[in-house]
C-alpha cells in the first residue's frame, strides 16, 4: 500500500513512488532534505532560483503548488492535488531543471516576469520585434549577467515580458518557441 502524501511505498499499478515517472506528476518536496526522487528539484530550490536570477520575490509563489513529470520538468498549479497523480497536464510549465542550467519557459516568464527585478533586458521596439520573430541579434549594450535573461519591452507605457532569451557573447539569442512567435507592430 502507498501513502500518497509522501509518495513511499508503490502506485496502485506497481510503480515505485520514489522513482521519477514520466507520465506521473510527483509533488516537489518543500525542501532539499525531504527529498525522495533522486535528482528532483525542491519547491524550496525553485523559489530560490527565481528570487536569485531574476528577484522575484518567494510571496508571488504563495498558493502555488510546484510538481515534476518526465525528467526536470517542473509544473506551477494554483492549488493542491493529491500526490502522485497520473494526469496530462497539470496548471502550465514554469521551469526545466535536471540540465547545467535551470530555464524558465517561455509562459512562466509571460506569467510572472513582472515581477523581476533582475535580469531583464529592455528591448527597443525593433529590438523586441526582432526577438518575438524568435530571431538572435547582436546586443553588446547588456553589461549584465550572461546566461537566461527576461527580454521585456514597453508596452502601453509599462515594461511587458515577452519571453526568455539567452545572452551570450555580446548576442541575444531568442528562445521563444516557434508557435509562439509573432510579428510586433514597430512604432
Amino acid at each position: 500500500m502507498s501513502d500518497p502524501e509522501t509518495g513511499d511505498g508503490e502506485s496502485s499499478d506497481g510503480e515505485e513512488l520514489r522513482d521519477n515517472v514520466g507520465q506521473r506528476f510527483g509533488r516537489l518536496p518543500a525542501t532539499p532534505g525531504d527529498r525522495e526522487v533522486e535528482g528532483r528539484a525542491s519547491r524550496a530550490e525553485v523559489i530560490d532560483f527565481f528570487e536569485e536570477r531574476f528577484g522575484i520575490e518567494p510571496a508571488v509563489f504563495e498558493g502555488f503548488s510546484f510538481w515534476e513529470k518526465g525528467k526536470g520538468k517542473i509544473w506551477i498549479f494554483a492549488d493542491e492535488m493529491p500526490t502522485p497523480i497520473r494526469i496530462e497536464g497539470l496548471g502550465m510549465t514554469v521551469l526545466r531543471t535536471r540540465q547545467e542550467h535551470w530555464k524558465p519557459t517561455h509562459s512562466a516568464v509571460q506569467r510572472f516576469g513582472h515581477h523581476a527585478t533582475k535580469n531583464v533586458v529592455d528591448l527597443t521596439p525593433e529590438q523586441a520585434a526582432t526577438f518575438a520573430r524568435g530571431e538572435d541579434q547582436d546586443f553588446p549594450e547588456w553589461d549584465g549577467d550572461w546566461g537566461y535573461l527576461i527580454a521585456s519591452h514597453e508596452l502601453a507605457g509599462e515594461p511587458e515580458p515577452i519571453g526568455v532569451g539567452l545572452y551570450v557573447y555580446d548576442e541575444l539569442r531568442s528562445t521563444v518557441p516557434k508557435g509562439n512567435q509573432e510579428e510586433l507592430p514597430v512604432r
